[in-house]
Formats: structure tokens, sequence, C-alpha cells
């Protein structure tokens, strides 16, 4: 990994883990369509720590509330929904992190050396977020989250092991689906990916400090951990800001266009 192959894919990183367009396609494609190697160990960790950066810090005032509405749930039971958010946000991520742990390395394996059907998931998980976001009622606020809501999206959140689902992708589809506003499903989707980004994250740098860092990957990972939590940090503004005023089509157009890039590149060869 050199310090331009970092940039790159911490940008690609930075930006496709929060929009709904697929990190792990990204991740993947990117470097088979310019020849590039696998990443490794060290740049998994740079990603999933310059994207856990970005959110944290984005949404730092969103977790300060939710610990303090947690302690007074300890205090004083459930009480409001803000006292109950940070627990269905807990219990939500219960599936994904044991379909995580169990299943990863085999979805990994089947899937890195298919570009062609990564592309197709590419387009088929985009035309489903079309339909939320056409059929879905867009009422519900955030305030409206229940356990058995909580729970249908978290079960959705497993879907993101597959590359080309997308884990802000699925889960906003999902919660489009049960009637949620689009703005508080993208900030739903954001706040349920924290403990999932942040327990990858410590998984990850977990395995690096028993391997040791390669020689000459410390400037590459810091340069990876950088860019991916700058452009991390400025797709969660974007997003927010686009779902109060328009549709997620442009992703939709997106996902289309690039996974049909995609297949005629291979068809072509």
């Amino acid at each position: 990994m050199n310090p331009l192959h970092a940039t790159v894919l911490g940008a690609v990183q930075g930006l496709t883990e929060v929009l709904p367009i697929s990190s792990s396609a990204h991740l993947i494609l990117v470097p088979w369509l310019l020849g590039w190697p696998e990443s490794g160990l060290t740049f998994d960790v740079a990603l999933h720590l310059g994207t856990f950066i970005a959110l944290a810090f984005y949404f730092r005032r969103d977790i300060s509330k939710m610990a303090v509405n947690a302690i007074a749930g300890l205090r004083e039971g459930a009480g409001s929904p803000a006292i109950r958010l940070p627990y269905y946000i807990v219990a939500a991520c219960i599936p994904a992190a044991i379909v995580g742990k169990t299943l990863e390395e085999p979805i990994e394996e089947i899937f890195r050396s298919n570009p062609a059907i990564i592309a197709t998931l590419l387009i088929g998980f985009g035309l489903l977020l079309a339909l939320a976001d056409t059929m879905g009622a867009k009422r519900l606020q955030m305030d409206r989250i229940n356990l058995k809501n909580a729970m249908l999206i978290g079960l959705a959140q497993c879907l993101a092991l597959i590359p080309g689902a997308s884990r802000s992708g699925i889960t906003i589809t999902a919660a489009l689906f049960l009637g949620f506003s689009r703005e508080t499903a993208a900030r739903f989707s954001f706040l349920l990916s924290l403990p999932i980004v942040a327990g990858a994250a410590l998984l990850k740098v977990g395995q690096l400090a028993h391997q040791g860092v390669p020689q000459g990957e410390l400037q590459p990972l810091l340069i990876g951990i950088a860019v991916s939590a700058a452009f991390g940090y400025i797709s969660v503004a974007l997003l927010l800001k686009l779902v109060q005023r328009y549709s997620l089509y442009p992703f939709v157009w997106y996902r289309i266009f690039a996974g049909g890039a995609v297949l005629l590149y291979i068809f072509n060869q």
C-alpha cells in the first residue's frame, strides 16, 4: 500500500460507507479495475477507524444525549422514546454482530472474486431502495421508533455483509418500507451503524496490535484514517441535507450506472 492508494481508497471508503452505494462493493471493484493489490489488514484498520471517527464526531451531540438517556433509563426505567432509543440501537445491533462474526469471511470468499455478481447486486439493491423511496409513507419520525421497528431494521443490516447491499442503503430501505421519513431513516441508520463500526474497528485494531504494523505501512495507515474520516464527515452532512429536500433517486441512478458500467466492462473483455 502506497500513499496514493491510501488516499484514493480512503476517499472511496469515506464516501461510500456513508452514502447508500455500498462501500464493500467499491473497495473490491475500484482496486480490481485499477489492477491494485489487496489492501490487507493494516488498511482495513485505517478505513474502519476513519469511518468511526467521522460518524462519532458528526453525531457527538446525539451520542452524548443517548449516553445521558441510557443512564436515566437505568435509574428511572424506560419512559420517553428518547430514553428507550439507545437501548433499541444496542438491541438492533445484536443480529448484525452475530452474523458478521460468523459469516464475514465466507461471504468475502464468495463475492470478492466475482465482480459481475457484485455489480448485479449493486443494481438490485439500488432498485429495492428506489421501491422503498417510492412506496414508503415517509411520515414517521424518530419518536415513533419502537423495539419491533428497530429489530427489523437491525435484521436488514445483516445483509450489509453482502458487497453491493450497503449498510446505510439497506437500513434506510428497511426504515422507508416501515413508513419513516427519509431524514429519520438516514439518521437512525447512522446511529445504528456506530456500534457496529466501532466494534469492527476495535476488532481490527486488536488484530493489528497482535501482528504489528508492517514496515513502511504506518504512513499509508495514517493517510487512510485521515482521508476516510474527512470524506466520511462530508458525506454524512451531505446526505442528511439532501434527504430533507430531495429523493434518494440520485443514489439509485448512480448504482444502476456503476453496476451497468462494470458489467459492460466484464462482458467486453
